[in-house]
Parts: C-alpha cells; structure tokens; sequence
C-alpha cells in the first residue's frame, strides 16, 4: 500500500486560533496525510480547558489514539513568556521560526507539502522581521524567482498582483511589463494545476466601468497592453494558448468568473480580489501561494486574536485548505 504524503502544519501564532485550530483539524487530515506539527509548544499550554483533550508526549501530541510528531524551534518559549489573544515579539519569533523550519524540512524531502496556519505581522515585525506575510517569507527561504498569491474556493480563483502594500503604492507601481508578467506566471501556472492549457484569464480594471473609454483615468490602456503583451507571450493567440480578456469592470468580473465565464482572475491590489472571494465564500476559501517549489495552503483568514482561546475559531477554512493541498499533491 502506497503510504500517506507527508504534511508540514505550522502553529502560527501561538497567541492566536492557530493552536485551537489544529487540534480541530488534526483527526481529519490525519485520514489522509502523514502530519507533523512546527511551532511552540507553549502555544497549547495558553489554551483554557472546554475545547479538544490533548496530551503532550516526548515531543508528539495525542488525541485520543492519534500521535503526532511535534516540532518546536523556539523550546525556549514558556507559557509565561505569552499571553494569549496578544501578539508579541516572542509570539512572532515563534510562529516565523516555526515556519522556516518547516519549509526547511519540505525542501529537504522530509515533508511533502506545507499548511500554514495563521501569524501576526505585527509581531513578526516586533521580533525583527521585515516581512509583510508568509507570501514574501516562504520566497525568500525558497529562493523561488517569481510567487503570487493566489484564493481557491469552489467558485472563484482569483491572483493578486501585489499584495501587502498601500493602495495608492499599488497604483503608483502599475506598469504594462509587470502586469504582463502576473498575467502570464496565472495562466501557466493554473494550466498545470487544472490541466487545462486553453485557461482563460480575466484581468480586473483598476477605474470605475474600465475607465469608461478614458472619462474615469487612463490607466486601462496600460493594461490593454499587458494583455497584448502576454498573449505575444504564448503565440499571440494560437489555438492551444490561454486567453487574456479585459480589462474587466471589477464590479462584474467576479460574477462573470463565478458563472464560468473565465477560469482565473487577476486583481491589481489585495482587496479587489479578496473582499468577492471572502464575501461569496468565506468558509472555504484557501491561500494557495503560486511558484514555489512543493505546495503550499493556507486558510483564508488572519490570527483573530480577539476570540482566542474561547474555541470559537471555525475550522472549515483550514480543512479546505488541507483538502485542496492533497488534491494538488497528487
């Protein structure tokens, strides 16, 4: 019998729902993958009796008859070095290390794929990281040329083309070569994901009604010549190429998508892209970060420190994503 793919789980924050979350999840991903858990231990010890039973064995966490191993990079955390529903610099110490650590171990061959839960960037940064999120995190330690964020739910795949940045620097930075290269990174990426060769790729508009012929900004014929730019890239149109439609008015886009009409969207700035895909279906949204060299998902939501501990933290997001990594592993 072949044996299970191997899963790296992150803790996240240890301050926030990350530890509640896994043990949640862990029963479940436990059916078809091989897990092992990275990041402190401290993390368990923070959580109030009335959620899930767990026991901490020689470095393996126990639910019931599940064992899973336990890594933890930061062993010099205790409890008292936290507090639960606040970040810190020693909670972003924990959750960034337990990341590098895991990464390291995938790249290495001893995991097959990565499910990141939650962390601060705020507390990342307490603790010395200049980092906006797991995104530029997992690129540096993967030395990977080009990533992109990417939302997978049901219904909606959508990629940013920038991510964790002021909206007016979004704008600023805006050129026809950039735009072309999220274009083109989209669509030969989802080919081989989906395996569908002819994708077809939406770019959103960045002004009211796609600049309605130039009356509300000129920008869209910077992006009519991204588009241009990355169908020149496959051939121009060939008849085995992905397709490039836009730029589309952001306000229909997403429905279009949603109704079959295009395969992926391609969003300018964060939360073009993200506020359809949390509002249509926020429960099983998954961050899929494109380019890397193994899989890696994430749950599509933040630390949510102000319920931490009250084992209120809904785990649909993180089984999804869980779902969605061994469907690509495969």
């Amino acid at each position: 019998m072949k044996q299970a793919p191997r899963l790296a789980v992150t803790l996240g924050d240890p301050c926030g729902v990350g530890p509640e979350l896994l043990l949640k999840v862990l029963p479940a991903i436990a059916d078809r993958w091989l897990p092992t858990v990275y990041g402190s231990l401290a993390g368990l010890a923070l959580l109030p009796p009335g959620g899930v039973d767990f026991e901490v064995r020689e470095g393996r966490l126990a639910l019931g008859p599940l064992e899973i191993p336990w890594v933890d990079p930061t062993p010099e955390v205790f409890r008292d070095s936290l507090k639960l529903g606040e970040p810190s610099a020693v909670s972003g110490r924990c959750a960034v290390e337990a990341v590098r650590s895991a990464t390291l171990d995938v790249l290495a061959d001893r995991q097959d794929a990565l499910l990141t839960l939650p962390i601060s960037k705020a507390a990342a940064h307490m603790a010395g990281y200049d980092i906006p999120g797991h995104t530029e995190l997992l690129q540096q330690l993967t030395d990977s040329p080009t990533v992109r964020m990417s939302f997978v739910s049901p219904s909606l795949k959508v990629v940013l083309h920038t991510v964790h940045q002021s909206l007016r620097s979004a704008i600023e930075g805006l050129n026809a070569e950039s735009v072309a290269e999220t274009l083109t990174f989209t669509a030969e990426q989802f080919a081989a994901l989906l395996g569908l060769p002819q994708i077809r790729v939406a770019l959103c508009a960045l002004n009211p009604h796609a600049g309605e012929c130039g009356a509300f900004g000129g920008e869209e014929a910077l992006l009519e010549e991204s588009i241009k730019i990355a169908a020149d890239h496959f051939g121009g149109g060939a008849s085995a190429a992905p397709t490039f439609h836009g730029p589309c008015p952001a306000d229909t886009v997403f429905l279009r998508a949603r109704r079959g009409e295009f395969d992926v969207v391609v969003a300018l700035y964060h939360d073009q892209g993200l506020i359809p895909i949390k509002l249509v279906e926020p429960e099983s949204a998954v961050n899929l970060t494109l380019g890397l060299p193994f899989v890696r998902v994430s749950p599509d939501h933040g630390t949510a420190f102000d319920i931490a501990g009250k084992w209120a933290a809904d785990p649909r997001n993180t089984l999804a994503a869980a779902e969605l990594a061994y469907s690509l592993q495969r």
